[in-house]
């Protein structure tokens, strides 16, 4: 059972799922929150719903919705245990380094490894996607080998370009459109990570498991 204290409301026409609000992310947790939001998009009153980190939030078209909601999150969290995502295999295709990965060298310097290592160590892991924020198709993943965690620029970039791989901190991610950022930037894929023209516009989804491949050229 979910207590009611973990169902709350978010202004007047939102409810949030907290489960667990002063855990680390975890994967089991975050299946059954994203499972639970897919359900829920499929409800009638339900304009949005927004799995995050540890928490889910959904949006209804008016306040007098909230007390159902409430049996609702209810009722698929004791579901969820019962049920996964669909889990696909992606592989992103990535040329690392010069002026596509800007920053490599200071990732490889800061680990006392060869820019090689770093690419190998980046491209021999698999990720997890956790679930999708920041700005559309934006995946959050897990699984960056800990010799690779990298903090942030002292001074975000103003323009990063779209297909970027960067690092931050413990986290790598691509950023599906051009946009301000303060990653340590190692690379770029072509691939495009949003588009709002498919029935699915994110190319990740949460569940999904990443990895990187090293290319020479967008066109290897």
């Amino acid at each position: 059972m979910v207590s009611e204290s973990i169902i709350y409301p978010l202004g007047e026409n939102a409810l949030v799922l907290d489960p667990a609000p002063r855990a680390t992310i975890d994967f089991a947790l975050q299946n059954k929150l994203c499972w639970i939001a897919g359900r829920c998009r499929n409800i009638t009153g339900v304009i949005n719903a927004v799995p995050g980190m540890n928490n889910l939030t959904l949006y209804f078209d008016n306040a007098e919705r909230l007390k159902s909601g409430e049996a609702i999150l209810q009722k698929l969290w004791d579901e969820a245990a019962q049920h996964s995502l669909a889990q696909r295999h992606i592989e992103i295709p990535v040329v690392y380094g010069g002026e596509y990965g800007p920053d490599i060298n200071n990732v490889a310097s800061a680990h006392q490894l060869s820019v090689d290592e770093v690419i190998s160590q980046h491209s021999s892991a698999k990720y997890q996607v956790f679930f999708i924020g920041f700005q559309p198709g934006f995946a959050y993943l897990d699984g960056l080998p800990a010799s690779l965690h990298t903090p942030r620029l002292a001074t975000p970039r103003l323009q990063v370009p779209a297909g970027s791989v960067g690092i931050g901190g413990q986290q790598t991610g691509i950023y599906p459109s051009q946009s301000p950022g303060g990653w340590q930037l190692i690379g770029q894929t072509h691939l495009k990570l949003f588009n709002p023209h498919q029935p699915s516009p994110s190319l990740l989804q949460p569940g999904d498991i990443v990895t990187f491949v090293p290319t020479r050229s967008f066109t290897s």
